[in-house]
This record gives structure tokens, C-alpha cells and sequence, in this order.
């Protein structure tokens, strides 16, 4: 091709998934930089009145590097200032060997999944996520009650205490337990206690996996619009009430990363 380098080509081989949208006509997002940074423009594939956000890319798979997750996510952010996004998995490009990149998206994705997407269209619209992690504020506090608040426990720590530790090896493993079982407990009955206040306004709720120790809650809210400003209240007053002993860390809104991801295998559609 006159005029064009070989690694333009390469860039035309495949395509790169963002998101689903509804949308009956193609467009591009301006002010944002495609995954793996190859300066293409993110614009659509449309079916109907679906539309795919896409940018040209390499037929490559994508490390899961923090560069190209934030690109990824930035560029769905930027697609839901404007619409009701369906979020596509990280990585998910179009395969050169299946044809067209544009007709595999048209017909193998959207028209294929036409009716399921209209229909998580509909259950996401007007819904944003919002993020919550909490954490307590001091963990010696924490096992200090914890101690407080476990016979067992006081006896056997004071059993060991003076004691080699040879002789009390299997004594200090059953601490460790008893530690860990109580600490999962007191977290558990004060993550119950927190989502109860968010209970009447988030229509669906999601427990993340827990990455500290010091961590009580990781959880995701699906939320009405409309009500964003309530949620936004309750964090407000519950950092009023407990945030000598908790840590609230509060994002959003947020595509529904956590509510609604969709994933593409080309060799089953």
C-alpha cells in the first residue's frame, strides 16, 4: 500500500473492545489515548442501534500492566460521560484470522447478542457503581478487643507468655487460629452492620475479595442516579460516627465494572 509504513498496517489488523453502547450512529471520544498507545482513534462499530467502542489495534495479547488497565478504563470512563456503558474484559481484540474486524464485531458480537445486550442495556441505565473500602483505623486496637472480647484466647495467650518457644509451638499455631478466626468475625458482624445503611438505596451490592487484614469491607453499589447523592450522605455520616476507628475510602461513579463485564471468546461465536 503506497504511502503507508508497515507498522500502520500492523495497527489495521485487528481491532481493540472497549465497551458496548447503545448508539445508532458512529462517532469517536476525543481526549483519550487507546490501550498499548498507538495513537489511534477510538471511535464505534455500529448494528442497529448498538454500537461497539473500538480503536485499531495489533492482533496481540495485552499485558495486564497498570498503564494498560488505567488506558482501558479511562477510555470507557470518558464513553460513559456520555452514555449508559456495558464494560468489555480487558484485552479483548479481534483475531485477523476470522475475517473482517469490523464485520466479526458487527455480526459474530452485536447482532449475535443483540437482544441480551438491549436487555443488560436496560438493566444498567440510569445505575452507576460506586466504590466503598474500609478500613480499621489501628490494628493493635483491634486485636486489643479482640482479646477483650475472647476468654479463650486471654488464657491461652497468658499460658505461653514466660515459655520457650519450643515448648509452646503448638500452643502459639493455636493462638494464631483463634486470632484469625476472631478477627474474620468482628470483621464480618461490622461489614453487616455498614451495608445495612446502604440496604434502601443501592439496588445491588457486591463483597470484593478482601486484600488486608486491616481491611473490614471492600463492596461495590449498584445506585439509581437519582439517589448517588443519598449514598453520598451515608458514607458522610458514618465517617462522622466511627472515623476515629475506621478509614472510608469512597469512589465514583464508576462504569459497572463489577455488575456487568462482558466477555468475547471469537472462537465460540
Amino acid at each position: 500500500m503506497l504511502g503507508v509504513s508497515m507498522a500502520e498496517e500492523k495497527t489495521r489488523e485487528a481491532k481493540y473492545l472497549y465497551c458496548i453502547i447503545k448508539c445508532s450512529q458512529e462517532c469517536n471520544f476525543n481526549g483519550v489515548s487507546a490501550v498499548g498507545g498507538h495513537g489511534s482513534q477510538i471511535h464505534t462499530v455500529v448494528f442497529k442501534d448498538l454500537a461497539c467502542v473500538v480503536s485499531d489495534s495489533p492482533d496481540t495479547e495485552y499485558d495486564s500492566t497498570r498503564v494498560n488497565m488505567m488506558a482501558h478504563e479511562t477510555v470507557i470512563e470518558r464513553v460513559m460521560s456520555e452514555f449508559t456503558v456495558l464494560p468489555i474484559r480487558f484485552g479483548t481484540v479481534t483475531t485477523k484470522d476470522s475475517g473482517s474486524p469490523v464485520e466479526d464485531i458487527r455480526h459474530k458480537l452485536l447482532e449475535r447478542h443483540y437482544d441480551e445486550f438491549l436487555s443488560l442495556h436496560e438493566d444498567m441505565s440510569g445505575r452507576v457503581e460506586l466504590g466503598l473500602k474500609v478500613l480499621w483505623r489501628d490494628e493493635k486496637a483491634i486485636y486489643q478487643e479482640i482479646v477483650a472480647e475472647n476468654r479463650e484466647l486471654r488464657r491461652l495467650r497468658d499460658s505461653i507468655q514466660g515459655r520457650s518457644a519450643e515448648a509452646t509451638h503448638f500452643d502459639r499455631v493455636r493462638l494464631g487460629e483463634i486470632v484469625k478466626k476472631a478477627l474474620d468475625q468482628k470483621r464480618d458482624r461490622e461489614a453487616r452492620m455498614l451495608l445495612t445503611r446502604f440496604h434502601p438505596i443501592a439496588d445491588r451490592i457486591r463483597e470484593n475479595r478482601i486484600i488486608i487484614d486491616r481491611m473490614v469491607l471492600n463492596a461495590a453499589l449498584l445506585v439509581n442516579k437519582d439517589r448517588e447523592r443519598e449514598c453520598d450522605e451515608v458514607v458522610e455520616r458514618l465517617d462522622e460516627e466511627l472515623g476515629e476507628r475506621m478509614v472510608f475510602k469512597y469512589t465514583g461513579p464508576n462504569p459497572p465494572f463489577n455488575f456487568c463485564q462482558i466477555t468475547v471468546k471469537w472462537e465460540k461465536e
